[in-house]
């Protein structure tokens, strides 16, 4: 019950956090971009805790209980993605905007807004069900009550804390989960291998593979799993909507130069943690690796601050990846095609009830995946090939096209299930077929068509004829 105690302590002061910065919110720029003043210490904070959540700790850990140092794919395409980011993190913010769409329908037209909304919404709720699994692994571990039960608990809190105030409340409690993961997991690391009897002992128990730079894996194996991770940050609505609540443009990419640093150094730790773990509990389910290392291999306090820090980050991702849909539904559906004149009152009502459904149909997707891992990468599949082409070529290519858009869009995401529903033939990973057929579609169908029109690229390329 102790462990209970401590996660439901930090629990209850997100809640008071999320009910006392609610009363800060009366516009739709305060509920969707936190009136566009965030500093970049700040930045930087909600960067992390909203992209190191299940899939890192859940996923990614599990991923290296069973192949080790190999498990760093994973997340390299991560660290690729974040570089490139950089780059047009201040032209993002400069563009002042709210979601992605926003993007896609100043750069080609209505069409490519509604295909990038519905991919959004498919992938992101999507991602929001493993968090909610991931927190009923929680649950379930530290106090014996099913997973199913701790899905729903984790689905009724997350529901209830993000319709409470929207980015204004969670881009503020993610620098504190920041704070909370990062102590957690190095104030265990240490504490792990003492309890391993070493990192010698580490060595000496697993296979020699594990320390491998591919380890068992083949190349393409290997960037199956780093291309979907890279591609979906590169077009990422959480990072572009972060990006969008930044004060200014230069906040926003400084804050890009502390989220990399971080990043690289968290989500090994993460690798180096759960490896330790394999190490010491030999039949347990790969993906509970961390869990039950906070539970039965580490003191008590020491448990307690590391599940606590594994709940601030499921939150800090749930949370975010909720927002996202929801934003999309009201700015992207309603705002831009049903009531263009909405109050910013009747704005922020219908944006909470949308959380409220969104937070639902995402419970009902849980049952669909076997694993946290499968379900990570067909979200994040789903959305790079969908999006991330279209978002880059709008900052990158000039001669990129309205129809050239439209097709990528709906050539990734459509190729993303029909392999998904097909079983991966050959055992191909999904984000190949997707990536080619989008990618094709961009460039085939940008070369066939007119170029675009002066106005549309201006926005884009300020400083260029």
């Amino acid at each position: 019950m102790v462990y209970f105690g401590a996660i439901l302590f930090y629990l209850l002061f997100l809640i008071l956090v999320g009910t006392t910065r609610s009363k800060l919110v009366k516009t739709q720029a305060d509920f969707m971009v936190a009136g566009r003043k965030l500093p970049a210490n700040v930045l930087v904070g909600t960067l992390l805790a909203t992209w190191i959540g299940s899939g890192s700790i859940i996923a990614g850990a599990g991923l290296a209980y069973r192949k080790g140092f190999s498990a760093l794919w994973f997340d390299a395409g991560v660290w690729i993605a974040i570089v490139i980011l950089y780059l047009i993190a201040g032209r993002v913010r400069a563009f002042a905007q709210y979601t992605v769409p926003d993007i896609l329908e100043a750069r080609y037209n209505k069409y490519a807004r509604i295909l990038g909304a519905l991919t959004t919404i498919v992938a992101y709720t999507a991602i929001v069900s493993y968090q909610f699994k991931a927190g009923g692994m929680v649950l379930n571990l530290v106090t014996g009550i099913s997973v199913s039960n701790g899905i729903i608990i984790t689905a009724l809190f997350v529901i209830t804390y993000t319709s409470l105030a929207g980015m204004i409340s969670v881009a503020y409690t993610d620098l504190v989960n920041g704070i909370v993961m990062t102590l957690g997991i190095f104030l265990a690391l240490p504490f792990l291998i003492s309890f391993a009897g070493g990192w010698e002992n580490v060595v000496s128990n697993l296979p020699k593979e594990h320390f491998q730079v591919l380890g068992t894996m083949s190349i393409w194996e290997a960037l199956g799993y780093s291309l979907p991770t890279m591609l979906l940050l590169l077009g990422e609505s959480n990072m572009y909507q972060r990006f969008f609540s930044a004060k200014d443009e230069k906040t926003a990419k400084r804050a890009v130069i502390g989220w990399i640093g971080g990043t690289v150094i968290l989500e090994t730790a993460i690798v180096v943690l759960a490896i330790v773990g394999s190490a010491i509990f030999f039949d347990i389910n790969s993906e509970s690796v961390i869990l039950h290392s906070a539970r039965y291999g580490l003191p008590v306090f020491l448990g307690c601050g590391l599940l606590a820090a594994i709940v601030a980050v499921i939150v800090s991702t749930a949370d975010s990846f909720l927002l996202v849909p929801s934003t999309n539904i009201i700015r992207d559906i309603y705002q831009r095609f049903i009531n263009p004149g909405a109050s910013q009152k009747k704005i922020i009502f219908y944006s909470r009830l949308v959380v409220i459904a969104l937070g639902s149909l995402a419970y009902l997707q849980v049952q669909f995946f076997t694993s946290v891992l499968k379900m990570a990468l067909y979200a994040y599949t789903m959305y790079g090939v969908g999006i991330t082409p279209a978002t880059l070529a709008a900052f990158f290519w000039k001669r990129a096209t309205p129809w050239g858009g439209v097709s990528s869009i709906c050539a990734g995401m459509v190729t993303t299930i029909l392999w998904e529903v097909l079983g991966q033939p050959k055992n191909i990973p999904t984000v190949y077929p997707a990536l080619i057929m989008s990618l094709g579609c961009l460039i085939i169908i940008s070369i066939l068509t007119p170029k675009p029109r002066p106005e549309k690229l201006r926005p884009f390329f300020p400083n260029k004829n």
